[in-house]
């Protein structure tokens, strides 16, 4: 059985910093596209960022500059650094990767990882 498991949300002030990570366990052959999505209260989910098995990253207009998304493959795990924090970052953070396990080949979703912006 294949889990995500994201870590690092809390509170933080406006201007803030905090690193999420997303470990992957389970019987995994191999880890393409990884990838971190939001949702805010009364919002649709939204992708933040993406990354590729080849490190190519691709960023949300309202993060660029002030997020960085990055893996670890050796170690199927992925991070979002998040600098500059402003109080609409506050949401629910997921990871989603797309994974080919010993039973399918699919995306998987973490549970989130609730982080607030706040003074």
């Amino acid at each position: 059985q294949v889990l995500l498991v994201e870590s690092g949300g809390g509170l933080v002030q406006p201007g803030g910093s905090l690193r999420l990570s997303c470990v992957a366990s389970g019987i995994i052959f191999s880890i393409t596209n990884m990838g971190w999505y939001r949702q805010a209260p009364g919002k649709e989910r939204e992708l933040v960022a993406t990354i590729t098995d080849s490190g190519s990253a691709n960023y949300a207009d309202s993060v660029k500059g002030r997020f960085t998304i990055s893996r670890d493959s050796a170690e199927n795990t992925e991070y979002l650094q998040m600098n500059s924090l402003k109080p609409e970052d506050t949401a629910v953070y997921y990871c989603g990767a797309r994974i080919v396990s010993s039973s399918d080949n699919r995306v998987y979703w973490g549970r989130g990882t609730q982080v607030t912006v706040s003074s």
